[in-house]
């Protein structure tokens, strides 16, 4: 059984058994815990749930929106068929000041790099997205916002926080990109893949999306093996991977489970 769908469905349920109801900014209610946490080993196991479909190729191809491409512009993940920011483009096509605008802004991915091979014990290996002066103009202040790197042993270690946790629809996502985000930045590095941590401050579930995961619950105990992550050993920069470099081997699930988005 996947240890993606161990952790994630143990928190599903402690949520569901014990959760704190309360209204919340999009009008749909949810139940939510503080402070949850999952965490793996990327050296044994590439985390993504099979007790439901997760669109792998759709988050990869929004995570090197942000990270490779570095962009705001929505009309840019159109282009690569993803619709997942849609609802918050706005008149001039893109989602104003965030993501992977910050992510340029302060060329952060560039100085990673460059710490990762030249001071890989630094302990200040940081990108944030979460720029004060500039929060007002983003039309989503990123849920995702701040990972924090590590290397320890040839090792590339990550931690993900993330502000706010659609359980349902973004955390799975989420977990899946970053773990892959994980062994890219470790291969361009000469690295290989540590220890991923994923940290939600506030781990919700909407309403809407109640009995989508019950349902998923009673799929616990056919949950399946995890798939192996495939990335092109030719690529050295991460600038050169495309979405087809990033492969999941063997990757089953037990199906979709239909939710729909809070805006």
């Amino acid at each position: 059984m996947s240890l993606a769908d161990t952790q994630y469905l143990q928190i599903i349920e402690n949520i569901l058994d014990h959760g704190y109801y309360a209204n919340n900014r999009t009008g749909i209610a949810t139940y939510k815990l503080p402070h949850q946490v999952m965490q793996f080993n990327l050296a044994e196991e590439f985390p993504i749930l099979t007790t439901k479909f997760v669109a792998f190729k759709t988050a990869i191809k929004e995570l090197l929106w942000i990270w490779q491409l570095q962009s705001n512009d929505v009309r840019q993940l159109q282009a690569m068929n993803v619709k997942v920011w849609d609802e918050w483009m706005r008149e001039d096509g893109t989602i104003g000041k965030a993501y992977g605008y910050q992510i340029a802004k302060y060329k952060q991915l560039d100085n990673l790099l460059d710490m990762l091979q030249k001071d890989p014990q630094s302990r200040r290996m940081i990108v944030t997205l979460w720029n004060i002066e500039d929060l007002p103009d983003m039309t989503l202040q990123p849920c995702a916002y701040e990972t924090l790197w590590d290397v320890t042993d040839g090792r590339l270690n990550c931690m993900l926080i993330q502000r706010s946790g659609d359980m349902g629809l973004g955390v799975p996502f989420n977990t899946a990109q970053y773990a892959a985000l994980v062994h890219m930045i470790a291969q361009v590095s000469g690295l290989q893949a540590g220890q991923f941590t994923h940290v939600i401050n506030n781990a919700h579930i909407y309403e809407n999306h109640v009995e989508a995961l019950r349902t998923q619950l009673e799929r616990k105990h056919e949950a399946l093996e995890a798939p192996v992550l495939r990335l092109n050993p030719e690529i050295k920069n991460f600038y050169d991977f495309t979405p087809e470099d990033i492969t999941l081997e063997g990757y089953e699930h037990l199906g979709k489970l239909s939710m729909t988005v809070a805006v």
